[in-house]
């Protein structure tokens, strides 16, 4: 039986997933991204509450512009609210790309990961 790409994907986030896990003191970092935009979340996983979000509704530019734009937005949520550290979840996705901008913007905007 032939695994569909979203079956793919599904299978290696569940591999990543079970390495990594967000905590009140180094939250996760999960990067959602869809053919129109990018979103993220920052994730307390043992009190199963998200604590800053940001998607690229209303950014201008490429997608790969709009993805850097993310997280330098995800990184100035997160440091507002005193999240200076993450663990980054790609979710599945190649760290190349957009995920690779969104991560190189959170970066440069002041998270640590």
């Amino acid at each position: 039986m032939k695994l569909t790409k979203q079956q793919k994907r599904k299978r290696i986030q569940m591999r990543v997933r079970k390495k990594i896990n967000g905590t009140p003191e180094r939250p996760r970092l999960s990067v959602f991204r869809s053919n129109k935009g990018i979103y993220c979340q920052i994730i307390d996983d043992i009190n199963g509450t998200t604590l800053a979000a940001a998607a690229a509704n209303g950014v201008s530019g490429n997608k790969t512009e709009q993805a850097a734009a993310v997280g330098k937005l995800i990184a100035e949520r997160a440091l507002a609210a005193g999240i200076n550290t993450v663990v980054f979840d790609r979710s599945g996705y190649l760290y190349h790309g957009r995920v690779k901008a969104l991560a190189d913007g959170a970066r440069e905007g002041g998270l640590q990961f």
